[in-house]
């Protein structure tokens, strides 16, 4: 069983006098810093001079400065933007101005594992994992709960290293929902896998076939995307708070019954399952990871097509404009002006 930790075990305290440099101000970016400050913490923020997101931390209150500055007066950096971009922002921006004592962190290990960066010896490295998006660690923060986080430490230089990530989580608000040790290695892998595998790239394509059968057979596109799309989030939703069990507990017993007898046939289990052990052995070797760099130093030219492909598929245009029609079309708890 995986070790657990809960805000009796997080002491804020070992933050006092230390300066957290929050590098990056997207979505998590954003949630960090607004989190920590709330909790009593003194923090900064670096950012690319003149970038979009520079104004939008000024506007919150913050100190915001470049990178080279913030990681010169943070005794904590935590590195907050996207995993393609940070490898070469870190040899620039901020090995130079590392000294000893100080602590590095990540929300990802995806560059410390696949060696991306590899800090001095001499600072403490360490993961401070939120197992959501940013607006949640925010939302949840500010209604008094907490997003469940993971914590890792890669590196224990001054032999403070997991003190001060769980005091770091605890800052976040992600000792109120549970904090679960891993390690970078396993926590990239799994995460990767998730994401690929099942939450992203797995649901995601089982959706598109599903819209695409009731369309193809003459069923209109409007109830396509009822059943098959936004009805997912219902549906995780009691997952998530209960299990599969509770999932079918909601459900009618003739929706159980069809997910016993139609579930195998629309992803047969062995050949589902050999296919995922292959996704998952890219990730283990570092095929995938070789394959997003490349990618991100080439144009990104696969990427971008496939994002235009998406954006014109008439599932997306479908659910653009029955959002438009619904009540809660102006509920907007995404936070895009940040990202």
């Amino acid at each position: 069983m995986a070790k657990m930790y809960y805000e009796k075990d997080c002491d804020l305290s070992k933050l006092d006098g230390k300066t957290i440099a929050v590098i990056g101000y997207g979505s998590q970016g954003h949630a960090h810093a607004l989190n920590l400050r709330d909790s009593g913490c003194n923090v900064i923020v670096g950012l690319r001079k003149g970038g979009k997101s520079w104004p939008v931390a000024e506007k919150d209150g913050f100190d915001v400065m470049t990178v080279p500055e913030a990681v010169q007066k943070g005794d904590i950096i935590m590195i907050l933007i996207n995993d393609e971009a940070q490898a070469d922002m870190y040899k620039k921006d901020v090995a130079p101005y590392l000294t000893a004592g100080k602590a590095i962190a990540f929300a990802h290990g995806f560059n410390i594992r696949y060696k991306q960066i590899t800090p001095p010896a001499d600072v403490d490295v360490f993961m401070a994992a939120p197992k959501g998006p940013g607006h949640t660690v925010r939302s949840t923060y500010v209604a008094g709960k907490g997003v469940p986080c993971l914590v890792a430490v890669e590196q224990d230089a001054t032999g403070k290293a997991y003190d001060i990530a769980l005091a770091y989580i605890a800052g976040i608000g992600g000792a109120r929902a549970g904090i679960m040790e891993t390690t970078m290695h396993d926590e990239t892998e799994t995460d990767l896998f998730g994401e690929q595998a099942v939450l992203c790239g797995g649901v995601v394509d089982l959706m598109k076939c599903g819209f695409e059968t009731l369309v193809e057979a003459g069923y209109e596109p409007e109830n396509a995307y009822f059943e098959c799309i936004h009805e997912m989030k219902l549906i995780v939703d009691l997952i998530n708070k209960g299990g599969i069990a509770a999932m079918n507990y909601s459900i009618s017993d003739t929706a159980e019954y069809g997910e016993y007898v139609s579930g195998p046939r629309v992803l047969p289990y062995e050949e589902t399952k050999k296919n995922m052990k292959a996704v998952l052995k890219d990730i283990q070797d570092g095929t995938f990871a070789g394959k997003w760099i490349a990618e991100n130093k080439n144009g990104r030219t696969f990427f971008n097509s496939k994002r235009e492909q998406l954006a014109k598929h008439q599932m997306e245009i479908v659910g653009r404009q029955l959002r438009e029609q619904m009540l809660w079309k102006n509920d907007s708890d995404l936070d895009t002006a940040s990202n």
